[in-house]
């Protein structure tokens, strides 16, 4: 069980900390309540951006990384659909710096045109090296696109398009940043070998000044339930056909979410899944293929993916899918298969909490969803997945109307 102990600063930062005395290091982890679903359609791209913008210099501090990298830390970032994570790790006898610098920068960024033009051109040029320019970069575009008619789900982290961020202005930067980055939408968790009395007066001292700011009330446009399968093929200059299928399944405090967690690791995860076993070494269809989940806060994609193998069709790739649902909703799954999906989630849990800025990063996340102490509760929620629980949500997820279809392939289009 992961101990940790709370508490709230005036202008509405939520603290955690958590004690581990055989560290000499500490974590320092600031979750910011923002992803990209939570951009104007018009603006997208935004909080990645922002992933970027906050390593640029804030007010008091022109060079983030300097001071860090002579604290003895490192630090980095990452943003998904739903937050935006910002970490630390450095020596104990250090720790101030992290409070110090991540402070200055919820305070206030140091806008500048020049800073948004190298961020800019950064992001521009990722998006183009990784969504437009590498094979197969544009299929999840695509996907979410088919997948989604009205929820911002339906465009990737990085943004809808490129011009998005081309034509970011200083004001509309701005305007982001306030209404998001404050101490009332963050949470900060400190972990290692430091008393909630340390980190409540370096709380107080460096983020206790910081304006509130005003409360971002969420109010997004939801996703109506499908009822109709969604089919798309794009042609690219692909070295194999892919093939990409989706379906919505509950989201993250929903019911029907750990089920759809065993069905991934049960249908596509590793060697030894069904998927797998027959797509791939039995009938030689697909050269790889994977079942997996977005794990989003809002109602996310249960999503399974595979290259087509050189001599395969796609269509008879797509049929062998459907006959191992079928299987699956014809038969369920065995006790001992469940018995092992669970016991692959109990040693990733495992695995995670050894590492001291999982646990930070964790119980940040958990804190959002509600309560960090649900972070021990969680393998206790699968544990009490039964196997005809599963197989009811798999008839839900599976059903034909829930279904998209993306058929990526290699010919070109005018050929």
């Amino acid at each position: 069980m992961i101990q940790f102990e709370k508490f709230t600063l005036d202008n509405g930062l939520r603290v955690i900390v958590h004690h581990d005395a055989a560290s000499p290091m500490v974590a320092v982890n600031v979750l910011y309540d923002v992803g990209a679903r939570d951009e104007d359609p018009r603006q997208t791209g935004f909080a990645h951006l922002f992933e970027h913008l906050m390593f640029g210099g804030s007010v008091h501090i022109p060079d983030y990384d300097t001071p860090l990298q002579m604290a003895g830390g490192e630090n980095n970032a990452y943003t998904t659909n739903d937050i935006t994570n910002y970490y630390i790790q450095l020596p104990k006898q250090n720790m101030e710096t992290a409070f110090w610098l991540e402070s200055d920068r919820m305070l206030s960024l140091a806008f500048s045109k020049k800073s948004l033009e190298v961020q800019r051109k950064v992001v521009c040029e990722e998006f183009k090296e990784h969504y437009i320019n590498k094979p197969y970069g544009d299929a999840w575009k695509y996907l979410r696109e088919l997948c989604y008619q009205q929820h911002p789900y339906r465009w990737m982290t990085i943004g809808k398009e490129l011009k998005h961020i081309e034509d970011a202005q200083l004001e509309d930067v701005k305007h982001f940043f306030f209404k998001h980055y404050n101490p009332q939408n963050a949470i900060l968790c400190v972990a290692g070998d430091i008393s909630k009395e340390e980190v409540r007066t370096m709380a107080e001292k460096w983020f206790g000044g910081i304006p509130s700011g005003e409360q971002y009330t969420r109010a997004l446009p939801q996703e109506p339930r499908q009822e109709a399968p969604r089919t798309e093929t794009l042609h690219r200059d692909v070295p194999l056909n892919a093939l990409y299928k989706a379906w919505h399944m509950p989201a993250r405090l929903q019911k029907g979410y750990h089920e759809c967690d065993l069905i991934t690791e049960i249908m596509g995860n590793g060697y030894a899944s069904r998927l797998y076993r027959s797509l791939v070494k039995e009938q030689k269809l697909f050269s790889n293929i994977n079942c997996y989940h977005t794990g989003s806060l809002d109602a996310g994609l249960l999503v399974i993916e595979g290259k087509i193998a050189a001599d395969k069709l796609p269509e008879e790739a797509d049929k062998a899918i459907r006959e191992e649902i079928a299987l699956l909703l014809k038969d369920g799954v065995s006790d001992s298969e469940l018995e092992k999906a669970k016991n692959k989630i109990e040693s990733m849990i495992a695995f995670e909490d050894m590492s001291l800025l999982s646990r930070a990063n964790n119980l940040a996340f958990y804190e959002l969803l509600g309560d960090a102490a649900q972070i021990n509760d969680e393998l206790n929620k699968y544990q009490a997945v039964t196997s005809e629980g599963l197989l009811a949500t798999a008839r839900d997820v599976f059903r034909e109307g829930n279904e998209n279809t993306l058929f990526y392939l290699s010919a070109p289009a005018n050929a």
